[in-house]
């Protein structure tokens, strides 16, 4: 299991975003050398947990369980067949392009070690994606949000545990999994197409996002 690429923005204006001045930092292009990772602040004055990046809209992105947006390269392959196109790494926004990690299966609370301990981060998967329209005006499909999340292979959220230097090469270790069955998938599928899924997702605890656990809450009524 190891990182492709860490992937950093550039930022461009766009109509298909709400931020201030209309700046976007979703076109993120492979890093050369290390990047630092360290937990960006709260939400809503954070951005994002990579030195050098970018984050257009404070208010709906990034912040400590934004700090880190990792998504599959098996997952780009999948949708340069279905798309018909190209999708070079960092294509959907993502900081890190994995190899090998089961990145949407991967529990809430889970830990990954990136590199060596004491020099990489130590990361905590903490939520996962949710399509916006700012994504969906980037790739310019018909139909976008709703194909992204009938695949229900959204990619994970990671906090910032223990911060560090990452690169392209780099290993990705899981140092803890929890007892529970919440995976990415499966919060993702709870707030978008299962709801009957909601209660069980309250198993994950203090670990997920709480803004996540707050939708929850509310659509089951408690």
């Amino acid at each position: 299991m190891r990182l492709l690429s860490v992937n950093l923005a550039k930022p461009h204006r766009s109509e298909h975003t709400d931020a201030e001045g209309r700046w976007t930092g979703i076109d993120k292009q492979p890093a050369e050398g290390q990047v630092a990772v360290a937990a960006p602040g709260p939400r809503g004055t954070g951005g994002s947990g990579l030195a050098g990046d970018t984050i257009g809209d404070l208010r709906h992105h990034g912040g400590e369980e934004q700090a880190v947006y990792a998504f599959a390269r098996e997952e780009l392959d999948f949708w340069e067949g279905e798309l018909g196109r190209q999708l070079p790494n960092g294509s959907f926004g993502e900081n890190f392009t994995t190899r090998d990690v089961p990145v949407d299966d991967a529990l809430i609370g889970e830990r990954w070690q990136v590199g060596a301990p004491g020099t990489g981060p130590l990361l905590e998967v903490c939520s996962m994606r949710i399509p916006c329209r700012t994504f969906a005006g980037w790739l310019g499909e018909q139909g976008w949000m709703k194909r992204f999340t009938n695949r229900r292979m959204p990619g994970a959220y990671l906090r910032v545990i223990e911060p560090g230097q990452v690169c392209a090469g780099d290993p990705v270790t899981v140092v803890h999994r929890p007892g529970h069955e919440v995976s990415v998938s499966f919060v993702f599928r709870s707030l978008t197409q299962e709801p009957e899924l909601l209660p069980r997702v309250l198993a994950a605890g203090e670990a997920l996002d709480p803004k996540a656990r707050e939708k929850a809450l509310r659509r089951i009524g408690s």
